[in-house]
This record gives C-alpha cells, sequence and structure tokens, in this order.
C-alpha cells in the first residue's frame, strides 16, 4: 500500500522509463578498415639461438636425441633420503602405511609418559 501513497516528489526510478532500443542511438558507425595483405616469404624460416648458417635437419635430430636422453636419465636418478622414503611410502599398501603410522604415534606417547613419570618423581 505504500506505493499507492508515495508522493509524486520523488525521484523517478532509472529503470521506470521503457529506454532506447538497439541501433536507436545517434552514435555514428565506424567506417570499415581494408585487411592489410598476407606476406609469404619465399625463403624459409631460421631456427633462433642457432648458428649463423643454415642448420641441417641431422643436428636438429641429434639435438632432439640427446635432450631425449638428458630427459630420460634425470627420470632415472635416484634422489635423496626423502624419495627414498616417499618411494619406500609408495610401494606400501595402505594397511601397512596405516599400521606403520600407528606404531610410530604409539612409541611417542611411550616416550613421552616416560619423560612426564621422570619428571613427577
Amino acid at each position: 500500500m505504500g506505493n499507492i501513497c508515495s508522493k509524486s516528489a520523488n525521484k523517478p526510478d532509472n529503470f521506470s522509463t521503457p529506454g532506447r532500443t538497439l541501433g536507436s542511438s545517434a552514435q555514428p558507425k565506424p567506417n570499415s578498415t581494408t585487411v592489410p595483405p598476407k606476406i609469404t616469404a619465399s625463403t624459409p624460416g631460421r631456427a633462433l639461438g642457432g648458428r649463423d648458417g643454415a642448420s641441417s635437419s641431422e643436428d636438429a635430430r641429434s639435438a632432439a636425441a640427446k635432450a631425449a636422453e638428458e630427459r630420460a636419465s634425470k627420470a632415472n636418478k635416484t634422489g635423496g633420503k626423502l624419495s627414498a622414503q616417499l618411494n619406500s611410502q609408495k610401494k606400501q599398501t595402505q594397511n601397512q602405511l596405516l599400521n606403520s603410522r600407528s606404531e610410530e604415534e604409539r612409541l611417542a606417547r611411550d616416550a613421552d609418559e616416560r619423560v612426564k613419570d621422570r619428571n613427577w618423581n
């Protein structure tokens, strides 16, 4: 009922008027531009960072083979102590992992109880 009794001195809502339709604005449409012609090169491209002369496909193949060997050697390289622990945990089943964790927790609780008993006396 509040809308019926409102005063006309209130500012009208921005969305109460119908507004404009698409394309009825007075803004000029931009002129279309021409598409630049495609540039075609008659010579093949060069590899960046290489030697000044043209490189043969054998050099590219040997470089790719060398890079693949380096990646394979890095993948097979054994890590340090943490990676060994991670690999041993990956090999364990879930029950074995849970049992080892619970045993560690039991040992930690026993050690805490011994310290508590020692300090009590």
